[in-house]
């Protein structure tokens, strides 16, 4: 009787350890750092000066996200593709480079 019962608690104790390790990699999958493992949840994007996102070029510094909203729609009212983007220097409002000169010209005449 004594027996049955040692090897009882073993078994629960394996299936205790097997559950914990099961959890720990699922875990470590879902929340991984990168690095060869791919993650399900987003990692905090690298905020970066306006001179570092590629094709898009800032035509516009605002002092607040309103005014930023603001120049965005006016920009997007005129078929110009645009992003407000949050970097190091404040809110950017950004366009591609083909579309520069008139997105200027449109944020200067309004």
């Amino acid at each position: 009787m004594r027996h049955n019962r040692a090897v009882l608690d073993w078994q629960r104790m394996f299936l205790a350890v097997a559950a914990l390790g099961v959890l720990v990699l699922l875990l470590r999958w879902a929340f991984g750092d990168g690095r060869g493992s791919s993650s399900l949840v987003a990692h905090r994007p690298k905020i970066g000066h306006s001179d570092e996102y590629g094709l898009l070029v800032a035509i516009a510094a605002p002092s607040t996200y309103i005014e930023a909203e603001m120049s965005c729609k006016r920009l997007e009212e005129a078929g110009i593709r645009v992003t407000l983007v949050t970097t190091a220097d404040g809110p950017r409002v950004m366009v591609f480079r083909e579309n520069e000169s008139l997105a200027r010209q449109l944020l200067a005449a309004g």
